[in-house]
């Protein structure tokens, strides 16, 4: 078994015993506005020292699939402790850059970084090499208005890298938009049920 392998098998199994609740009788009210038995909240896990380390290995696994990446991050909230997983796994001489994006911007945008109010963290450049992060997909909805926030600025969004994929649809949105969705697990791994 791949270094890799035995990274998610330790990710799902803390996964189910950190963040996910079953409830076929009340059903949960999921961001999309969609309603579901499966509930998954990833800030036990981002905020959990093993599953940091796991997740740190798996993304930057990912992330040499890629030709070029410049920047990595997401919307807050889920992407945030992501984003600095992520960077914080980079190596030293690494040239990688952590952002986030704020759902509502601020007014006062980036007077250090020169990026436009609602993306803060380092300076992004036009034709930067983009890599979302989020922590659960279900429709991709909210990554993919961050995806459009940076294509308005001139980056190339690449790729999304997702904690969980619930497996409701996330993967045809990214698709139809041209970014590859890259789910580190799905609800199946989980829940045991396609």
């Amino acid at each position: 078994m791949t270094p890799i392998q035995e990274a998610k098998l330790k990710l799902i199994s803390n996964i189910k015993e950190l963040s996910y609740l079953h409830s076929p009788d009340d059903l949960f009210t999921l961001a999309s506005g969609r309603t579901s038995p499966h509930f998954f909240d990833m800030k036990p896990v981002m905020m959990n020292p093993e599953c940091a380390h796991l997740l740190g290995i798996m993304i930057h696994d990912t992330i040499r699939n890629f030709t070029k990446v410049d920047a990595i991050g997401g919307l807050e909230l889920g992407a945030v402790p992501l984003t600095g997983i992520a960077i914080a796994k980079a190596e030293k001489d690494s040239k990688l850059k952590g952002f986030i994006i704020r759902k509502e911007p601020k007014g006062r945008g980036g007077r250090k970084t020169g990026n436009p109010p609602g993306i803060e963290g380092a300076s992004l450049n036009k034709n930067d090499h983009i890599i979302l992060l989020e922590d659960v997909t279900t429709t991709g909805g909210s990554a993919l208005k961050a995806a459009k926030r940076l294509q308005e600025v001139g980056c190339i969004v690449v790729g999304c890298i997702t904690i969980l994929d619930r497996q409701e649809g996330g993967i045809k949105a990214f698709k139809d938009a041209q970014i590859p969705l890259i789910p580190l697990v799905v609800r199946s791994d989980i829940t045991g049920e396609e």
